[in-house]
Parts: C-alpha cells; sequence; structure tokens
C-alpha cells in the first residue's frame, strides 16, 4: 500500500496538543486529502478521532475537546493504489499488554507482506492491507520483550523500505526516519514544547523554531514534559536515498529540506532548465502553483542571457480543485483540468509562449493546457519541465502510476511532443537536478526517472549493492 502523506507528532509542557496538531495537519494538508487523524494521551488513556476527509471537515470544536493530552501524533493521507476506504486511514492506534500505541507513517515498505504473515502465523490478527498496521504490530510485540528504544530498533532491522514515523506509546512521542532517508522529517522547538513533522512548514504554522532534519536511521524521542528530546542513532548507512521528487513537486515551497528552502531549490532548478534547453519566446509562464518558482528562475536566467522575454501569469487556478496529479481516476484528472484552470487571453494571444511545469506523469494535464493556450491564441508553445522524464513507477511512497499510465515508460521525447502537442518539449537532466540540490546523484533516489531503485524492489534493477542496514551497536546512549 502506497502512502504519501504527512505525519506529525507534538510533547507540550502544560496544554493540550490537539489544537497544535490540528493547525499542523492544516499546514500539511497538500500531502494528503483523502483522511485525517489525531491522537493523544493524557498520561491515563490514548484518545483517538480518526475520518475520511479533509483536516476542516474531520474535525470540529467538539472533536478536538476530547482530545485530551500534552502529546499527541497526527496524519493526512491522499489516495493511493489501495484505493479509498476508512480502514487505511491514520493514526494506526492498538492497545496491548504493554500499553497502547499510535502510529502514523509516511513511506511505503517493500517486504510488508513478508512481515505481516510472519506475525500472522505468530497470532496478530490485522483489519487492513496497509503496512502501518504492520509496523505497529510488530513494535508491539517487541514491546512485550524489550524498552522502547530497542523495540523500535528491533522493528527497524525488520522491515525494509521507506519509512518516516510518528509514533506514541502510552505519553511518550517518537520520531523515527529510514536508514536511508527516503522520506522527509524535522525536529521544531515550540516556546512549550517540541514538534516532529514532515515539513517545517507545519511547524511556522506553530511559531515554532526548525532545530534540524531528523537523520536518515535516527530515532527521536520527545520528554513528555515537552521540555527537550533524546536522540539515537540506530543506523548509519553510507549512502541516503532522499526523493529529489520531493523538492521537485510534493513539498510546500515556503517548507525548509536539507537544510535549503524548497523555493529557492525551485527556482535554481529552473535556472538550470534554461541552461539547458532555454529559448527565447514573447512570453515565460507556469502551470501554477507547483511551476511557479521554476518559471520565476528559469525566465531570471533568461534574462540575464539578454533574451527578450517577459515572466507573466496566463493560466489562474481554481483553488477549490484538488491536484490532477492524485485524483484516482483518469476521467477524473480530465475532468478537474478544465476545472482547475483557466487561460488569460490577453497574456497568451498572438504570443510565443514557454510553459513551466513541475513534470509530465501520464500527459493528461500537458496535452489539455496546450489546448487551452492554442485555444487562447497562443502561436507557438514551447513545453519545459523542471525534472527529467518518469519512466517508472515509485515503490515508496507516491502512487504516481504503472508504467502502462506513464507517457515517458515507452515514447520518446519527439513522440510525446507530438501527442501532447507542444512545438517542442524538453526535460531538465539529473545533473540540473544535483546540481541545483547540491548533492551526490548517489544520496538522492531516481528510481522514477531511471527504472533503478535505492532499495531492493522485487522484479526491479538496483542502482547500489543492496544490505541491510548498518546498525549503530554500542550503547545506545541518547544525545540531546
Amino acid at each position: 500500500m502506497q502512502e504519501k502523506c504527512g505525519v506529525v507528532g507534538i510533547s507540550l509542557a502544560d496544554r493540550d496538543a490537539a489544537r497544535p496538531l490540528y493547525y499542523s495537519l492544516y499546514a500539511l494538508q497538500h500531502r494528503g486529502q483523502e483522511s485525517a487523524g489525531i491522537v493523544t494521551h493524557d498520561g491515563f488513556q490514548q484518545h483517538e478521532h480518526v475520518e475520511m476527509g479533509l483536516v476542516g471537515d474531520v474535525f470540529d470544536n467538539g472533536d478536538l475537546a476530547t482530545l485530551n493530552g500534552a502529546n499527541g501524533i497526527g496524519h493526512v493521507r491522499y489516495p493511493t493504489a489501495g484505493g479509498v476506504n476508512a480502514c487505511c486511514a491514520q493514526p494506526f492506534s492498538v492497545s496491548f499488554k504493554s500499553g497502547s500505541l499510535g502510529l502514523a507513517h509516511n513511506g511505503n515498505l517493500v517486504n510488508a507482506d513478508d512481515v505481516r504473515e510472519n506475525l500472522a502465523n505468530q497470532g496478530h490478527a490485522f483489519t487492513s492491507n496497509g503496512d502501518t498496521e504492520v509496523i505497529a504490530h510488530d513494535i508491539a510485540r517487541n514491546l512485550l520483550e524489550a524498552d522502547l528504544v530497542r523495540a523500535v530498533k528491533s522493528t527497524m532491522e525488520r522491515i525494509h523500505g521507506s519509512y518516516s514515523l510518528t509514533i506514541m506509546h502510552d505519553e511518550t512521542v517518537l520520531g523515527v526516519r529510514d536508514p536511508q532517508g527516503n522520506r522527509p522529517l524535522c525536529i521544531g522547538e515550540l516556546e512549550d514544547g517540541y514538534v516532529i513533522a514532515s515539513e517545517s512548514a507545519a511547524i511556522d504554522t506553530l511559531d515554532g523554531e526548525l532545530v534540524r532534519d531528523v537523520r536518515p536511521g535516527e530515532l527521536i524521542v520527545l520528554e513528555s514534559d515537552g521540555s527537550g528530546f533524546d536522540s539515537y542513532q540506530l543506523f548509519d548507512e553510507p549512502q541516503s536515498a532522499h526523493c529529489f521528487f520531493e523538492h521537485v513537486y510534493f513539498a510546500r515551497p515556503d517548507s525548509i529540506m536539507n537544510g535549503e528552502l524548497v523555493y529557492d531549490v525551485r527556482r535554481d532548478l529552473g535556472r538550470q532548465l534554461w541552461e539547458e534547453s532555454g529559448i527565447e519566446t514573447d512570453v515565460v509562464m507556469p502551470v501554477p502553483d507547483s511551476g511557479r518558482a521554476f518559471a520565476s528562475g528559469y525566465a531570471e536566467a533568461a534574462t540575464e542571457e539578454g533574451a527578450k522575454t517577459e515572466f507573466a501569469e496566463g493560466l489562474m487556478k481554481n483553488r477549490y480543485v484538488g491536484r490532477t496529479f492524485i485524483m484516482p481516476t483518469q476521467d477524473e484528472r480530465e475532468r478537474a483540468v478544465r476545472l482547475k484552470l483557466n487561460p488569460i487571453k490577453s497574456t497568451i494571444e498572438g504570443k510565443t509562449v514557454t510553459l513551466i511545469d513541475d513534470s509530465i506523469v501520464r500527459g493528461t494535464t500537458s496535452k489539455q493546457l496546450i489546448e487551452l493556450l492554442r485555444d487562447a491564441g497562443a502561436e507557438e508553445i514551447h513545453l519545459r519541465i523542471g525534472a527529467p522524464a518518469i519512466v517508472a513507477p515509485c515503490y515508496f511512497g507516491i502512487d504516481m502510476a504503472s508504467r502502462d499510465e506513464l507517457i515517458a515508460a515507452d515514447k520518446t521525447g519527439t513522440e510525446i511532443e507530438d501527442e501532447i502537442g507542444a512545438d517542442s518539449l524538453s526535460y531538465l537532466s539529473i545533473e540540473g537536478i544535483t546540481n541545483a540540490l547540491g548533492s551526490d546523484r548517489a544520496d538522492l533516489c531516481f528510481g522514477c526517472v531511471t527504472g533503478e531503485y535505492p532499495y531492493d524492489v522485487v522484479g526491479e534493477a538496483t542502482d547500489r549493492d543492496v544490505t541491510r542496514p548498518s546498525i549503530v551497536d554500542e550503547t545506545m546512549s541518547a544525545d540531546d
């Protein structure tokens, strides 16, 4: 079950965590629109409210009032390959001999079926086909024999794949990132506590200060009174596998990841795009919203080199229509494009246009946008993409389509250009991505654009030697 989601965990000194969790989930709403949930603990018992729908629809004042306790975790989830179903809404909660457990997951395990089967053979009963429940059951089992840190470590030794987790055991909140750090997770300090979240934008919403990213293979344990946190570096891999697509598309532009503002990275990606495939046109315009920073950097680089071009908004967005990328059916995606974007004819009519977008997945949106611009009177339309061509599926948390649906999986750039109706089409190279991110190619996951993955996926090639995580043994001391 692939899950591209948002997670948060909070521990405060002397006030309930429910409302800060609620605000944090609002800040992470872009990461999931299917379901939302909060689980808290008041020192005596666990409280939860998890439902299908947007954050603002799932919770009201009455719901938040029932979520007592200064410690809690939250989750937002978006439609995935598993479909729309309440059983996969999170956080997932379980009560057992050693207490209560809540878990929120962003990512996807590649060996969940094997672990589930093993646990089922030991008597564990499962209510969903999601890998989040697998992780929760494994931690619960380990807690019967070990302390919290060692229980999490044992589970990390067993599971394989992409995960950023927020966990609550009774009133203790934890955050953990897989040993290669595929999905983002960060720590923030509040006036009266600490927060762990998928993106720093959630910390900003709470008037907090970003402390740092959670390191790959690191476990963070928040003090239950909000006074601090302990760090346990449980695994130490020589290479990371940060998802480059977080910077290109999914993360909020005002979030900081790996020490860089996402907006600035996207502007740099736009500049790289001009350097690699710039063409002088009358107008450079973005596909809103995620194409805006790319187009800004592209237009600025073009102007610096003497190109007579203008950055302009030529497509207006209806903000009440969700992302077409995560619409579950093709029919819904096609209908949503026309509902979502409307051209400004005065910007387009009689002009040559460079249209900047973050990516092409199925090609549906690109084709319809080019038709919209043609109808609005554009003389030429040159499409520039701020990412390489997506040729393979993601197995680690972004449900971006199967190979049969990916337009670039079996078509050349020229064939795609013809199919979508563009006068020209160019993608950003992998080298352009690594230059803008300031990262080594070996430390990034490019599986969806190369077909070679950083984790061992059955039936797929890998871009590195896949071994079990390198365990940091020693005495497992905590560092503040």
